[in-house]
C-alpha cells in the first residue's frame, strides 16, 4: 500500500526585525501613556465636579445626616438668623459666631471673615460649609455665648462656614429652605393653637 504523502506544513513567517519591533513596542507604551493620562483626567475632573455640587439644606436635616454619617462632605445651610445670637465668642479670635435656625432646629455657625452687609439677624441666610462635632475650644465651660444658643449648644455639632451668603430679598433663599420654614411655622401655629385649646378646656 502506497502512503500519501503528508500534507507539508507552511513555514513560520520570519520574525520581525529589531527595528520594527521597537517600533511597534513604542507605539504600545504610547498608546498605554495617552490612555492613563486621558483616565487620570477624567478621575480628576469628576473628582472636581462632584466637589463643587453644593447642596441646599435645613439645620433639621443637616443634624440628621450628621446622625446618619458624619461626612466632610460640603453643603449649603438655609435658614434664619437667630436674633440676639451673633457674638464674637473670643476678644482674640476673629470669628464670628450665630445661630441658624429653621424654626424647629438650631445650628451654632462658627465663621472667620467679614460678614455681608445685608446680614441681619431675623433675616434670611445661607451659608456654605462643614458639619463639625463640638470641641473644647468651641464650645467649653467659658464659651457659654448668649441665652439664645443654648439650644444649638446642646447639639452635637456645629457648622464650620467658609462663605456666608445673606439678602434682604425673600426670593433668594432656596426654594427648598423657603418651604421647610413655611412647613415649620404652620406647625409651630398648630402646636401652639393645640395648647391653647387644651389650656381652655
Amino acid at each position: 500500500l502506497s502512503s500519501s504523502p503528508e500534507p507539508r506544513s507552511s513555514p513560520s513567517p520570519p520574525p520581525p526585525p529589531p527595528r520594527a519591533r521597537q517600533l511597534q513596542n513604542r507605539r504600545l507604551w504610547t498608546y498605554a501613556l495617552t490612555f492613563g493620562c486621558v483616565a487620570g483626567f477624567i478621575v480628576i475632573v469628576l473628582s472636581n465636579f462632584q466637589d463643587q455640587l453644593v447642596f441646599y439644606i435645613t439645620p433639621t436635616d443637616a443634624l440628621q445626616r450628621f446622625a446618619e454619617n458624619p461626612s466632610k462632605n460640603r453643603f449649603r445651610l438655609g435658614g434664619l438668623v437667630l436674633e440676639g445670637s451673633v457674638v464674637h465668642p473670643s476678644a482674640s479670635s476673629p470669628e464670628m459666631e450665630f445661630v441658624v435656625t429653621d424654626l424647629i432646629t438650631d445650628i451654632l455657625v462658627r465663621y472667620e471673615g467679614s460678614l455681608p452687609d445685608l446680614f441681619r439677624e431675623g433675616h434670611s441666610v445661607v451659608v456654605e460649609g462643614f458639619l463639625r462635632p463640638f470641641s473644647a475650644d468651641v464650645n467649653g465651660p467659658n464659651l457659654a455665648g448668649p441665652k439664645v444658643s443654648e439650644k444649638a449648644r446642646s447639639m452635637e455639632c456645629f457648622f464650620k462656614a467658609t462663605e456666608v451668603l445673606a439678602k434682604h430679598d425673600e426670593k433668594y433663599m432656596p426654594k427648598e429652605v423657603a418651604e421647610a420654614l413655611e412647613r415649620n411655622k404652620k406647625k409651630m401655629e398648630a402646636a401652639a393653637a393645640a395648647e391653647g385649646s387644651a389650656e381652655r378646656s
